[in-house]
């Protein structure tokens, strides 16, 4: 598929430069149905978009990952130079100003690890900093070592962002994946709809010029036949009205032709290119689609399952949040260390002394006049809510699964219709006219065939549309090709 998709794509390249550099000779593109999605689903503005969403989803994916991998960390000033005057308190008690002129340089490296099983941190680090004094009496340099800290800190009773993080985002990248391949099949469905407008468009052109040509002719005849007295002035008049009523068709259909294609390039993003001559689909998939192996593709394949679980997910999570902030909390914070100073670098790490910290913070509500009760029963009441409609959700979910292969299983029985009846009308009229050539029916038959002729394409080609449509949409909401008989996946390495 993608060697015919770069085929293609050279194909159209080489033919707008050919076009640019001899405009007088006018390019043909003969394009089928599946070119036509080939192309849509690889350059046009929805296809862009929906990369750039994805690759989006793809980052944000790996920033969640990267979150819990050690994180290394350096930390710098150099230097911190200043010259004021401040007030030192004496021993006596008394404030004097005194000139300071100082400087100061830092550097420490720390090594992070989040702890996402009980949300707590740990951490690692080492610094070293310098302080050089200038005064009238002589310049001083002092050091203060951090060979090692280490330390964590770890809440208690309290809300975990990380346990609930950590199920909810392997779903939201899973979610997205799957979306970008329904993204895609919308835009196949999309790009079927413009191939239809465009051809339509081209069919009409088609219809219009040889229904013009036969009135001409019909009319021609009629003016010889009047001549001699065989027919009456109105029906001479109506053979006339026939072919101006012809020609004002040809040029609306070309007017929709040049609008639909307008529509159809600007889609696919091509540009540069004049004449498109669609080919009519022809191939016929002859499949009959069971309602519960699409239910059970469509359970398996579709973001909107995973969307509903993740979104009960986060319901619940609000839920947990909402009660550990109405309650008793803790935070513990414990460091371990080593450090030392002395007034010349090379003593700096001689003998270092030992230090710790341990520290304990509480949080207890006494009276919230029944604020956190309150965060708590409107967390679940959105819970429930939630849950309601993810229930209604599915409901609807497979009710338009249900109703979408009903309708499929019976697009091909109408396209076969569709087509008999299209071909019994050409030959209807076709019969019609020889009649008319040799006098047996009059002009008002001859119209009543010729309109139903048209109709009958037309309704065809409806059918067609519908038909086509059908097996894109069957795609697009289970992400399962009955035709190959297996899901559809992408190689997600290569966006």
């Amino acid at each position: 598929m993608k060697q015919s998709l770069a085929f293609l794509l050279t194909l159209l390249l080489f033919g707008q430069l050919s076009h640019t550099a001899h405009a007088q000779i006018p390019v043909q593109y003969h394009l089928t149905l599946e070119e036509v999605i080939l192309v849509a689903r690889e350059q046009s503005p929805d296809a862009l978009a929906a990369r750039h969403r994805y690759r989006g989803s793809y980052w944000q994916h790996r920033s969640f990952q990267a979150g819990y991998l050690p994180g290394l960390r350096l930390d710098a000033t150099l230097p911190n130079l200043f010259r004021n005057i401040q007030p030192v308190t004496l021993p006596d008690g008394t404030d004097v100003y005194v000139r300071r002129s100082q400087a100061s340089s830092s550097a420490d490296l720390s090594l992070n690890q989040r702890i996402g099983l009980t949300g707590g941190q740990v951490f690692l680090s080492t610094g070293l900093e310098r302080i050089d004094i200038f005064s009238d009496t002589g310049d001083r340099t002092a050091y203060l070592s951090t060979p090692i800290n280490i330390g964590f800190t770890q809440p208690i009773f309290s809300y975990n962002p990380y346990k609930w993080e950590r199920q909810i985002e392997p779903l939201r990248f899973e979610e997205a994946r799957k979306r970008y391949i329904e993204d895609l099949e919308t835009i196949s469905l999309r790009a079927n709809n413009f191939f239809f407008d465009l051809l339509l468009a081209q069919i009409n052109i088609e219809i219009n010029t040889l229904n013009l040509n036969n009135n001409d002719t019909l009319y021609q005849i009629s003016k010889g036949r009047y001549s001699l007295g065989r027919i009456a002035e109105n029906e001479l008049l109506q053979m006339e009205l026939n072919v101006l009523n012809s020609e004002a068709q040809l040029e609306q259909s070309r007017i929709d032709y040049e609008a639909a294609l307008f529509r159809f390039r600007s889609y696919l993003g091509l540009e540069n290119v004049d004449n498109v001559q669609l080919v009519i689909p022809e191939e016929r998939h002859q499949m009959f689609i069971e309602v519960e192996a699409a239910l059970n593709q469509a359970r398996q394949n579709r973001s909107d399952i995973l969307a509903f679980e993740r979104q009960e997910i986060e319901a619940q999570s609000e839920v947990s949040r909402a009660r550990s902030e109405s309650r008793f909390n803790a935070n513990l914070f414990a460091v371990y260390g080593l450090t030392q100073t002395a007034d010349r670098f090379s003593d700096v790490y001689v003998d270092p002394l030992d230090q710790q910290q341990l520290r304990v913070g509480v949080q207890i509500p006494i009276v919230d006049w029944g604020v956190g009760k309150g965060k708590v029963r409107m967390a679940e009441s959105n819970r429930e809510l939630v849950n309601t409609n993810v229930q209604q959700a599915l409901i609807d979910f497979e009710q338009e699964i249900f109703l979408r292969v009903m309708e499929f299983n019976m697009l091909e029985r109408q396209l076969l219709i569709a087509g008999k009846a299209d071909t019994i009308a050409e030959k209807r009229y076709e019969v019609s006219r020889q009649r008319y050539l040799i006098g047996r029916i009059d002009i008002l038959e001859l119209n009543i065939a010729l309109e139903e002729k048209d109709r009958s394409k037309q309704r065809y080609l409806a059918a067609l549309r519908n038909y086509w449509r059908g097996y894109y949409e069957m795609r697009r909401l289970t992400l399962y090709d009955f035709r190959e008989d297996g899901p559809i996946t992408l190689n997600f390495n290569e966006i």
